[in-house]
């Protein structure tokens, strides 16, 4: 392998184990939570606050982290955005107010935004542009592990040292992965040659890309609202399972989705519609969830099976994002990925607000019932979702015969 190449792949693996690091903080919550509760007596709308606002710092940093990377390259921009996630952490073990880690949540989230923007840079400026979706889908299966290792093991670790002592070690690991990254990874960039404000302004005026965005947003609940934060604890109330078994079930998503990139792809190239095959898994989603609020998913053999399948589904994000990047010029696809992503994420904090409010407001994180109710709001976001995506189909089918039409006219 030429020097080069070993260059491109090496700082995408670094790239690619932020991404798994920054899940693993994002999941993090979800384990803590009657700890955290606890700690800085959160109530079921605050604690809702506190895990949502890492979407918020993750999506408003979203345009100018990925301008910085541009500017001024990874191997600047990364390290501190890896910083930013430790400081972030350190409230959780120092701070005895909640208002400390709420703003560590954001500053989490702002550092996180650097992860996955950082593998789509590299891919671009190291890879193929027919390369893009393959790397992409590698960096999100090896950043589901770390989603995964932040579920039943990080629990028991948990467990065994203490939740602060937890924390630290990833505080840590972080300063550790931020000194490797500035030392390992060479100064390169490239700057781009069309003007950003322009290309904002360009793909937020076309409605296709922002209908995709905003459907697939709706979309992100099983993921964002279930298994980062809420699963564990509903899987306990609702279910009676045990710490570990509650905790390790919602993280069946995660092993999904890593099967589900390439499944999904081949779907999608198989059948040549990529947003049918995005419909058919919001609807598969809706079902599964439907029936998990039922309290029709009674053993762990059979929920487990459930949440694979849900994972699966998930990875319609990187279709997605792909699909929408189809809608515009080539010099407007990178920045239509990020900002795509950067939407979709956004979604994140709607459903841990408004879970955590309808929570709330039906009983509290002591009545299952009211998990139940909260929960309700990821089938209906799904429904809709699919609906919309439905609704988009039907408009290309009725375009495409006038564009053949057309086309023959002029050929006759």
């Amino acid at each position: 392998m030429s020097s080069s190449r070993t260059i491109a792949w090496m700082i995408w693996l670094i790239a690619s184990i932020f991404y798994a690091y920054q899940y693993i903080l994002r999941v993090m919550p979800n384990i803590m939570m009657n700890d955290l509760i606890a700690q800085f007596n959160f109530d079921a709308a605050t604690f809702g606050q506190f895990s949502g606002i890492y979407y918020i710092g993750y999506t408003l940093l979203h345009l100018p982290i990925g301008i910085m990377l541009d500017r001024y390259g990874p191997k600047k921009v990364m390290p501190i955005c890896m910083l930013l996630t430790v400081v972030g952490t350190m409230p959780i073990i120092f701070a005895e107010y909640w208002v400390y880690p709420i703003i560590g949540r954001a500053l989490v989230g702002i550092g996180s935004a650097a992860a996955i923007l950082g593998v789509f840079k590299i891919v671009r400026l190291t890879f193929s542009e027919q390369r893009f979706t393959r790397m992409l889908s590698f960096s999100v299966t090896i950043g589901l592990i770390g989603a995964i290792y932040g579920g039943a093991p990080v629990n028991y670790m948990c467990s065994a040292m203490g939740y602060k002592t937890v924390a630290g070690i990833f505080a840590a690991l972080g300063v550790t992965l931020s000194i490797i990254t500035y030392m390992l990874v060479p100064n390169i960039k490239r700057q781009e040659t069309t003007s950003v404000f322009t290309g904002i302004r360009s793909v937020l005026s076309n409605t296709k890309v922002m209908a995709i965005c905003i459907f697939a947003g709706l979309m992100v609940g099983p993921l964002e609202g279930f298994a980062d934060v809420w699963g564990t604890e509903f899987l306990k109330q609702a279910y009676g399972f045990d710490s570990g078994v509650a905790a390790s079930l919602p993280s069946m998503m995660y092993i999904g989705m890593c099967f589900g990139g390439p499944i999904l792809s081949m779907l999608s190239e198989k059948s040549q519609s990529h947003l049918g095959v995005i419909t058919g898994t919001g609807v598969i989603m809706a079902i599964c969830f439907v029936l998990m609020i039922l309290g029709a998913l009674g053993s762990v053999p059979v929920m487990t099976a459930v949440f694979i399948i849900v994972g699966i589904c998930c990875a319609y994000q990187i279709i997605a994002i792909y699909k929408a990047s189809t809608y515009v010029e080539e010099n407007e696809v990178g920045l239509t990925t990020a900002m795509a992503n950067m939407i979709i994420m956004a979604f994140g904090y709607m459903f841990h607000s408004v879970i955590g409010q309808v929570i709330k407001v039906f009983g509290g994180v002591q009545s299952a019932s009211a998990f139940s109710t909260g929960l309700a709001v990821i089938p209906i976001a799904l429904i809709i979702a699919s609906i919309g995506f439905a609704i988009i189909i039907l408009q290309e089918l009725v375009q495409t015969p006038a564009k053949a039409v057309s086309l023959n006219e002029i050929g006759g």
